[in-house]
């Protein structure tokens, strides 16, 4: 694909009466553009973040349509329904459960902070394949980063705000 690239370019008058008269003449240059070839994704991969926990998620498009988290099948490493149903609500709510593989490397805080960073990091990768989902994840809260912290414990003090038990004498 070859594009043509007008440049002006101006003549520098010499007396001040051909200052009046500007002349412009076009140059012509050919510059080769690399034409794009769309290339098959392997994996779509997002980062998701609660707490100190974070997980790397990777959605296959294509092959078995597992969900392993740390190398375990997600009923295992999540017992608890709940638990396992926050991970997934991304890609229920946008009906794609059975459209990816999906392999999770999480680390980090407990159970429920490592659930909703799987959730975050799954509908970043959504994002990744369809930007047309933003506005309806954003709308179910699915993209925002919590950003809930532990308060550090503080000197003085046993935790970040709880004080010793005050005595009369």
């Amino acid at each position: 694909m070859v594009k043509k690239i007008k440049k002006i370019k101006e003549k520098k008058p010499k007396k001040a009466k051909e200052a009046k008269k500007v002349t412009k003449k076009p140059i012509v240059k050919k510059v080769e553009k690399p034409e794009v070839v769309a290339k098959q994704v392997k994996y779509l991969e997002g980062v998701g973040r609660r707490k100190t926990a974070v997980a790397r998620v990777r959605l296959i498009p294509q092959g078995e349509k597992t969900f392993l988290v740390n190398g375990k099948p997600i009923d295992t490493y999540f017992p608890a329904i709940e638990l396992q149903q926050t991970a997934r609500a991304a890609l229920e709510r946008m009906s794609c459960l059975d459209k990816f593989g999906i392999s999770v490397k999480v680390r980090g805080g407990g159970f429920s902070a490592q659930a909703e960073a799987i959730r975050h990091g799954i509908a970043r990768a959504l994002v990744l394949f369809n930007p047309d989902l933003r506005k309806r994840l954003n709308k179910a809260g699915f993209l925002t980063r919590d950003p809930r912290m532990r308060e550090r414990k503080k000197f003085g003090l046993k935790r970040a705000r709880r004080a010793p038990q005050w005595s009369k004498r």
